[in-house]
C-alpha cells in the first residue's frame, strides 16, 4: 500500500507495531477539512484513476460502520446541502475513500490488509485547523457519533477458537464464505 520511496514516519511505524501486537478490531482516524466518514480502500485499485470506487471484500460492513458514525452525528445527518459537508448529503455522509480521492499509505488500508482492525476516517469538520474556541462544539458534535461507532465492536462473530482440549489457538485463520478476506485469532 506504500508507493516506492514512501517514507513512513516513526510515529506511524510505532502505531503499526502496536496494531500488530494487540488484536484491535475497530478504529477511527480523526481528521479536519471536511465533514464526511470515509472507508477503505483509500488507494484506488487503478492508481491512474483519481476518483475510482475501490471497495474491500467487506464493503457492506464498512458502509455499516461509516453509517453508524454518520447517522449519529447531528451535522452529518442533517439533510441540508448548504452546510459544511453538504456535497456528501446524497451519499448519506459517507464515501469510499478512493472514490473521494485516492492516496497511498493510509492507515485504514494498512489496518484492513495487515491486521484484523477495521478503520474508518472521520473528517470532523470543514476547518482544517479549527480555532480553540471551536473545539468544544466539535467535540459535542462528535461525542455521540464516536460512542455509537465504538458500540459497533459488538457486531459480527466473537468467541474463542480452541483445540479439542479447550486451549485457545493463536493465529487461527477464520474465513467467512463469500468474503475474500480472512482474519486471525489473537493470543
Amino acid at each position: 500500500i506504500f508507493s516506492p520511496g514512501f517514507q513512513v514516519a516513526p510515529e506511524t511505524k510505532a502505531v503499526m507495531k502496536w496494531l500488530r501486537s494487540i488484536p484491535f478490531v475497530l478504529s477511527a482516524s480523526l481528521h479536519g477539512g471536511e465533514l464526511v466518514v470515509t472507508y477503505p480502500y483509500d488507494y484506488s485499485r487503478h492508481p491512474m484513476e483519481e476518483k475510482m470506487f475501490s471497495p474491500t471484500p467487506d464493503e457492506k460492513m464498512f458502509k455499516l460502520l461509516a453509517k453508524a458514525y454518520a447517522d449519529a452525528h447531528p451535522v452529518i445527518s442533517d439533510r441540508s446541502e448548504h452546510r459544511c459537508g453538504g456535497n456528501f448529503v446524497k451519499r448519506g455522509g459517507i464515501i469510499n475513500g478512493a472514490e473521494w480521492y485516492s492516496f497511498t499509505g493510509g492507515m485504514a488500508d494498512f489496518n484492513y490488509l495487515h491486521t484484523n482492525c477495521f478503520e474508518v476516517t472521520v473528517e470532523v469538520g470543514c476547518e482544517k485547523f479549527p480555532l480553540e474556541e471551536e473545539l468544544f462544539t466539535i467535540w459535542h458534535e462528535n461525542r455521540d457519533a464516536l460512542l455509537n461507532y465504538m458500540e459497533m465492536v459488538h457486531r459480527g462473530i466473537k468467541g474463542i477458537v480452541s483445540d479439542k482440549f479447550g486451549n485457545p489457538i493463536k493465529n487461527a485463520r477464520i474465513s467467512v464464505r463469500g468474503i475474500q478476506h480472512d482474519v486471525t485469532t489473537g493470543n
